[in-house]
């Protein structure tokens, strides 16, 4: 038995475009959208998606920033990938400080400044600003693999994220009443308003030093127990935002491990 993968397109008239992970041998087995971080279905998510796959699970990884099969070209992979590189070499703090980070844009080469400037802006400057607008390739995705999948269909799906997509997968969660599992992995959570909606657990992932995320999680927790909500938590001490992403200097070795046993069993027990 081998892993295969492949680029599909999805939906009611292929809109969507998508990165498919599973093991052959025509064994049915559960679904899971795995939703990706700000810098798009990248290689690391692409190797997430495999590592699932590998665990037994059929996974299709979105790409949310393709339109009719293909992103902008601020947003292309090369493009991608040399503005995570600029974010990766900003000083601490001068992500969140506009006149440090526009100085250091202009530090860049000019063809290069004038390529991540304008990536920068198209992704951070609005289009994170809308997650409501990525819920259709989400619920196609997850569709998609209920139905139309061979190995997944008739299956149970759930849904896991990182970044932003732990926030997206939270509010995926809230309405797709099919949805058996959520996994957010260092995300928003959800809106107090959008909490009635869910039908299936949550489990949540956060860095101790991820300061903007952890100090919202005792608000959310009580949203969530309010509501009659299950939600488990797991803060790793001395581990921050992207703790899981191991092709950037935030990656957590210890914090990683333990995440991914713990979504596994999760996963298990909820979509077996």
């Amino acid at each position: 038995m081998s892993l295969t993968s492949e680029w599909i397109r999805f939906g009611n008239s292929g809109e969507h475009l998508g990165y498919l992970a599973q093991m052959d041998g025509g064994q049915s087995r559960p679904g899971l959208v795995l939703i990706q971080e700000a810098w798009g279905v990248d290689e690391h998510i692409m190797d997430v998606a495999r590592r699932f796959a590998r665990a037994g699970y059929a996974v299709l990884a979105p790409d949310l920033f393709a339109r009719d099969g293909q992103r902008p070209e601020a947003l292309k992979a090369g493009r991608m990938e040399e503005l995570k590189a600029f974010v990766d070499g900003l000083p601490p703090g001068a992500w969140g400080n506009p006149a440090e980070r526009e100085a250091a844009l202009a530090g860049l080469p000019q063809d290069q400044g004038r390529r991540v400037g304008e990536s920068y802006n198209l992704l951070f400057g609005g289009l994170l600003g809308n997650p409501g607008q990525f819920l259709p390739p989400l619920l196609a995705a997850a569709a998609h693999l209920r139905g139309q999948v061979p190995s997944s269909r008739g299956r149970r799906v759930g849904s896991l994220g990182f970044c932003m997509g732990g926030g997206l997968s939270g509010l995926l969660a809230s309405q797709d009443g099919e949805l058996a599992a959520a996994v957010i992995f260092y995300g928003q959570g959800l809106p107090k308003d959008k909490i009635p909606g869910l039908a299936c657990p949550l489990l949540a992932f956060h860095g101790q030093t991820d300061r903007r995320l952890v100090d919202a999680l005792p608000q959310f927790e009580a949203d969530m127990k309010q509501a009659g909500k299950a939600l488990e938590v797991r803060v790793y001490p001395g581990a921050g935002h992207a703790f899981f992403n191991d092709t950037r200097p935030s990656y957590q070795a210890e914090a990683a491990r333990d995440a991914f046993a713990r979504a596994l069993a999760f996963l298990n027990g909820s979509l077996s």
